[in-house]
């Protein structure tokens, strides 16, 4: 059986390519086992400093298979697997930058919102097609609905209606849409401006992200600044000092 998603690590960048075009790199048992296997590599791997998650063909994902899915009972339909992935993603210590040319769909919307950077060709679609098939955006939200205006979440996972590139961008799906021949360049530029940043830095910054936030002010200011003063006590912070002062860059910022 042929492999349905690739990993090459070069220059500090692991990217982890879609490639089933057959069934327009949907969601199927194998390729959810392979981005998951794909996903944890390169986040135990100490060269890879940032991750691109991309696709071949002209669709970057379409969704769950909706093939194997007919016939089968609640406790085996694959959906239950999509959570360990868009976890995997979101929790990542690693930043993770969507790359896509092509059509997302359902499932497929909820990799791109998963990642922390998404760039998209503007000739790209997206839609939430789930109600017109019968079922609800339900696992997906998860990650979509921390990156959509509200409005805009309402009209799109109740319509189902087909959105284009700068409508997403418009409602925060996307940071950048772009002109096909200039998605890689874009690309490129979000991750030399990741590389940047120092790997325990850009996790403790994820981490911050995601956190619950205290019901005071003052407790929320007390933890913020018990960890900022961990950040510049900390080796990472000690080194960039150092690095500031000395009009050099910081030794964990590598030629690339």
């Amino acid at each position: 059986m042929s492999e349905l998603v690739h990993r090459d690590t070069a220059d500090g960048v692991a990217t982890i390519t879609l490639d089933s075009p057959a069934n327009r790199n949907a969601l199927s048992a194998q390729l959810r086992r392979e981005l998951i296997a794909q996903l944890d590599a390169a986040i135990g791997d100490d060269e890879a400093r940032v991750i691109v998650l991309t696709h071949t063909g002209t669709v970057f994902c379409a969704g769950m298979d909706l093939k194997e899915s007919q016939g089968r009972s609640a406790e085996q339909q694959g959906v239950t697997e999509v959570p360990r992935i868009l976890e995997t993603i979101w929790t990542s210590p690693t930043p993770v930058v969507a790359r896509l040319t092509g059509p997302a769909r359902a499932g497929g919307v909820g990799l791109v919102a998963a990642c922390d950077i998404a760039v998209a060709a503007d000739t790209a679609t997206f839609a939430f097609t789930e109600v017109r098939l019968g079922v609800v955006p339900a696992v997906i939200s998860v990650t979509v609905l921390p990156r959509l205006l509200p409005r805009a979440a309402h009209e799109l996972f109740l319509t189902g209606e087909t959105f284009d590139a700068a409508r997403a961008a418009s409602i925060g799906l996307l940071n950048r849409a772009v002109p096909a021949d200039e998605v890689d360049a874009e690309v490129a530029r979000y991750v030399d401006m990741l590389r940047l940043g120092a790997p325990g830095a850009l996790a403790g910054v994820k981490e911050l992200l995601r956190r619950e936030r205290p019901s005071s002010m003052s407790a929320e200011f007390a933890q913020m600044n018990a960890l900022s003063a961990d950040y510049f006590a900390g080796e990472e912070g000690q080194e960039g000092i150092r690095a500031f002062g000395e009009k050099r860059r910081p030794s964990w910022v590598t030629p690339g």
